[in-house]
């Protein structure tokens, strides 16, 4: 059964001290593209709150996003993201097995309609009635059908639970999609990558619990704090392309420099990612800087619209060899931290004059600052 304690208790009864904790608020904020000050109010939310129960479902899938997640030491997983919520089923790494993990998960999708989260992994094979993907002898798509239409939100992470990933790819034997796709009307949003960045996940799973809804989605319901910037715009190599300084061959004194890797097939240029600034290995890198080219995993159907990676983009919209930094939508940047901005204010501004368990007072003062901030 789900514990009852709040978050900051779980995490205290796991050796968390109240520093780490704002450390991992803050850094929630800042992902989260929020105004300075929100790390309290989300810290407050997660003081108080009870933990969501949560279902991971995986399907069509390498188990790269779960290993993401397991390994990803910013925020740790075993101290913070756990958490945060009372996982009661994840075939990969919970304890039961056979009937008795079937049966944890039956429990919630009667007992907790409506309320629980759900975490999808895998696209979902909808070939000859889905048969190409089974557990416990039901189909994907009929558990996703069944526990995504009875939660109260569903994030789909990495590529192959976005829109099918590699196993969409062509010909696509299995059928396979999205969830969005294979189950149309789900409350969902989507957290492409091959695999997911887990501070993302923790990023939309903070916002739900400190708002109580999914934070600003694009039209492919990817959220903007996240997916909202050109990771060419991000990139610590952006530099070089402006000057003209490009990579010809691997391993060449340009390689070796960490020059710009446009001409090598980076997709940068094409590609929405927060990437650049999340990064991975406890944000100490990414691909690109790492010293290969970005290959879009984050873009729809980025297996058969981006390949083959390592051919040049023919021309991108907006981009050319000697375009400018000035000549880029700059305004993109300021666009996105505007409209997530302005998405959370209106929620604490909301709470004011609407205050939901008494507690609109206390964000009076603290909603006019950051109104002024954003503006």
């Amino acid at each position: 059964m789900p514990r009852e304690d709040t978050i900051l208790e779980s995490c205290r009864q796991r050796g968390v001290s109240r520093r780490r904790f704002m450390q991992f608020c803050g850094t929630m904020a800042a992902t989260l593209a929020l105004p300075r000050g929100y790390a309290q109010t989300i810290a407050t939310a997660l003081s108080t709150k009870r933990k969501p129960t949560l279902v991971w479902l995986e399907f069509q899938d390498c188990a790269g996003n779960t290993e993401s997640m397991l390994r990803s030491p910013h925020p740790a997983i075993e101290d913070i993201v756990l958490e945060a919520v009372s996982l009661e089923y994840h075939e990969t790494i919970m304890a039961g097995y056979g009937k008795h993990a079937e049966a944890a998960l039956r429990r919630v999708v009667n007992e907790e309609k409506g309320k629980y989260l759900v975490i999808v992994e895998g696209a979902i094979p909808t070939a000859d009635d889905g048969i190409y993907c089974t557990i416990n002898g039901r189909t994907a798509l009929s558990i996703a059908q069944e526990v995504c239409g009875g939660a109260a939100a569903v994030i789909a992470v990495g590529a192959c639970a976005w829109d099918g990933g590699l196993v969409r790819s062509k010909p696509n034997p299995t059928g396979a999609v999205g969830l969005q796709e294979a189950v149309p009307g789900v409350n969902v949003v989507n957290l492409p990558g091959c695999p997911h960045n887990s501070v993302n996940t923790a990023a939309v799973l903070v916002h739900y619990l400190t708002f109580g809804e999914l934070p600003a989605l694009d039209p492919e319901n990817r959220p903007l704090f996240a997916y909202g910037q050109i990771i060419h715009d991000q990139c610590e190599r952006r530099a070089h392309y402006d000057a003209g300084r490009y990579v010809q061959a691997w391993g060449d004194e340009g390689h070796r420099k960490g020059w710009c890797l446009f001409k090598m097939g980076c997709k940068g240029p094409e590609a929405n990612y927060n990437c650049p600034t999340v990064r991975w290995n406890n944000s100490t890198s990414w691909p690109v800087k790492s010293g290969h080219g970005c290959i879009a995993c984050a873009s729809p159907r980025f297996w058969d619209t981006k390949s083959p990676f390592y051919e040049r983009l023919p021309r991108p919209a907006g981009f050319g060899v000697d375009v400018t930094a000035a000549e880029i939508g700059w305004t993109v940047v300021g666009t996105v931290a505007a409209a997530t901005a302005a998405h959370a204010v209106g929620h604490v501004v909301r709470d004011h004059f609407h205050p939901r368990n008494g507690d609109g007072a206390a964000h009076e003062e603290e909603t006019e600052q950051h109104a002024a901030e954003v503006k």
